[in-house]
């Protein structure tokens, strides 16, 4: 019988951090515009999303384990990943604006040495980890896994299940959006819209640590 009760909290733990993950996770940010491309590309789509789904698991139960106390013990942390975070934002959405004006970051972009999967790979990992955004939902999927008590971690695999739905609807999503990426004037607009993604989320982060 308690078993049965334990099974019972624990699936109930999994499905809030599921919609919790959900909650958080489905939104147009950083990373989300960056799989886009990446997936619009298909370039490199399979192994950044199981990258970025990699590397929200571990903080994910990191984060429920303790990293959040870790955070909060050495607050410096938080001022240098939001500095380092506004920085690596304005030098993409520099990089896509400039691809939006010049055009030429197309489809033929993917034939060229510059998006190798090495490098592809660690931008993948910025986005995810230079990432206020990300620290922030981190502290926050913490701070309410210790309602769950033993049940923490079934909580944790609920919002880590959420991530890689998440993730590989991202990148598969955006594969199928390939066809009408044939024109050169469709990527300058879509670029010119994650420059202006990236600049705003940068001058937001900006304002924030100033103030």
């Amino acid at each position: 019988m308690f078993s049965i009760i334990s099974a019972g909290t624990g699936l109930a733990a999994w499905f809030s951090g599921a919609a919790t993950g959900i909650g958080l996770f489905a939104v147009v940010g950083a990373q989300s515009a960056f799989i886009l491309r990446q997936g619009i590309l298909r370039k490199h789509i399979v192994p950044v999303v199981a990258t970025c789904a990699a590397i929200d698991a571990v903080f994910i139960f990191a984060s429920v384990a303790g990293l959040r106390t870790l955070i909060q013990a050495a607050p410096w942390l938080t001022s240098a990943v939001l500095w380092t975070g506004v920085a690596f934002l304005a030098w993409y959405a520099l990089k896509s604006a400039r691809r939006a004006i010049a055009g030429g970051g197309g489809m033929g972009e993917a034939e060229s040495d510059d998006g190798s999967r090495r490098a592809v790979l660690m931008a993948a990992v910025g986005f995810s980890l230079i990432n206020p955004h990300f620290w922030l939902d981190m502290m926050v999927i913490g701070s309410i896994a210790e309602n769950f008590g033993n049940d923490r971690m079934a909580y944790a695999a609920g919002v880590v299940t959420a991530s890689c739905l998440w993730l590989t609807a991202q990148g598969l999503g955006a594969r199928l959006l390939a066809p009408l990426f044939n024109k050169p004037g469709t990527w300058r607009v879509l670029d010119g819209t994650i420059a202006v993604i990236l600049s705003i989320l940068a001058l937001t982060l900006a304002v924030r640590g100033v103030n």
